[in-house]
């Protein structure tokens, strides 16, 4: 079977680019080109290309990974995705992206690219990790490889904030138009964590750059949603079943997308809204339904999958004790909730179980599971709080906590950037029985939920029931 590329011979049943790939001009730089931003903005981003066209075409920084670079050059800078939903499987060809750039061996590459005049718009999903982010101040943590690194050699940047900053400096240097720098990752009010990030950097290196900037520079915050399992040789094959062809990039996604994104753009933007984006004044209720809902939901099941070994959130959500469990997580949630406009919240739980339990998704609860440090407080310490506040025993958080302590003692592999002083307090907490040394790790637990005696004892009392020391 050969390569797909543009010389490929499609079924009709495919869908392809309504417009011509090879003719698409750059406007945006996307650094984190993952599977998530392949089978979601690259995809919104094709729409608003083929209902209002436009020099919006997409080039895609990897920070790590040359692999992916080197595949979509071979293919045209095309790929598949696959939407697997109770009607079948349907595959569309993408044709948004127009150049690919590996960051740890092109730099200057992508760095010209960021201060071209051409990009209007630079979009992010790096990972929460990857901003290098002070857990208690939510600036920037100073201890971070990364950020340390662009600190000390600012010209010659590793990090994304460290990226952002050079190329807004050269392109402040060079004077080249203002854009717009557009978060996509999970965090809350994101577009300002970001622009926080990014002054602090800059004021750091030069009081007149950081002015520029805090002037002229967009930061919207955005929320998106889609579940995206990472590829498997089932999907190539599937992909190739259906496109008769072979893609390396193929990705398998579900039907369900959204994305809603604070409209305040300095030089433009695509007709994203042609893919069914939603633009609004204020993303807030938004952001925070999603990221307590379904992202802390998810959380949920990926430790109760690691719990009681299940690989899938599927095979979780087919256990009705687990499913009810995470129907009372939700229901625990929906208090700390703002209304959101259009959305009926309950509704939408029920069409988070309807997605989370789809027989067609194999999203391994290993890959949520990661990264418990960066993702556990806006996900399930911020809810916590609120409900304790209100007078609340929040036992529902206390339940996936202890869950994610658990899993913590019991896995040989952490993979979380703190996993060197999580293993530590895992091992402190075994041989004192009790959950204490995780909570004496620095900026691990908010104050708040630190010096709750009774949420902490609740903690320890589902730890023991697990027997997990």
């Amino acid at each position: 079977m050969t390569r797909l590329d543009r010389t490929t011979h499609l079924p009709a049943h495919v869908e392809r680019p309504a417009f011509d790939p090879a003719a698409l001009k750059p406007g945006i730089v996307h650094i984190g080109i993952g599977a998530f931003h392949r089978a979601h903005h690259a995809v919104y981003t094709d729409l608003a290309l083929a209902a209002a066209g436009g020099d919006w075409g997409i080039v895609g920084a990897s920070l790590r990974s040359v692999d992916i670079v080197a595949d979509l050059k071979a293919q045209d800078h095309l790929y598949s995705v696959v939407t697997r939903g109770a009607d079948g499987d349907r595959a569309r060809i993408v044709g948004s992206i127009v150049e690919a750039i590996a960051a740890t061996e092109q730099r200057e590459l992508l760095l010209d690219r960021l201060t071209d005049n051409a990009t209007r718009i630079i979009t992010l999903t790096v990972s929460e990790k990857a901003y290098g982010i002070d857990p208690v101040s939510g600036g920037l943590d100073l201890s971070h490889a990364a950020v340390s690194h662009d600190l000390a050699t600012p010209g010659a940047p590793v990090g994304v904030i460290g990226l952002l900053v050079e190329a807004l400096a050269r392109r402040l240097q060079r004077g080249r138009n203002p854009l717009t720098i557009l978060c996509c990752d999970n965090l809350p009010g994101n577009g300002q964590v970001v622009r926080r990030l990014v002054l602090e950097m800059a004021e750091r290196r030069d009081a007149a750059l950081a002015g520029w900037i805090e002037r002229e520079i967009r930061f919207p915050s955005s929320m998106v949603d889609r579940i995206v399992p990472a590829a498997t040789d089932a999907t190539r094959a599937l992909s190739a079943s259906l496109i008769g062809a072979d893609d390396h990039l193929a990705l398998e996604t579900e039907p369900f997308t959204q994305w809603v994104i604070e409209d305040d753009f300095a030089a433009g933007r695509p007709a994203w809204e042609a893919g069914g984006a939603i633009f609004v004044n204020n993303v807030h209720a938004y952001e925070t339904m999603k990221l307590r809902l379904l992202n802390g939901s998810h959380s949920l099941i990926a430790y109760l999958g690691q719990r009681h070994g299940l690989d899938y959130v599927r095979e979780v959500m087919a256990v009705p004790e687990h499913a009810e469990r995470v129907r009372r997580h939700m229901r625990a949630v929906l208090p700390t909730l703002d209304a959101v406009p259009e959305i009926d919240l309950s509704a939408y739980c029920e069409q988070l179980v309807a997605r989370f339990a789809n027989p067609a998704i194999a999203h391994r609860t290993a890959q949520i599971a990661m990264d418990g440090t960066q993702k556990m407080p806006q996900r399930i310490f911020a809810p916590a709080m609120e409900r304790l506040a209100a007078g609340d025993d929040a036992a529902d958080f206390a339940d996936v906590v202890a869950l994610w302590l658990a899993y913590i003692v019991a896995v040989d592999r952490l993979d979380d950037p703190r996993a060197q002083e999580l293993k530590v307090a895992a091992q402190q907490a075994v041989a004192a029985g009790t959950s204490a040394p995780f909570f004496a790790v620095a900026g691990l637990f908010p104050p708040a939920l630190e010096d709750n005696t009774a949420w902490r004892a609740s903690i320890d009392g589902r730890l023991s029931a697990m027997n997990a020391f």
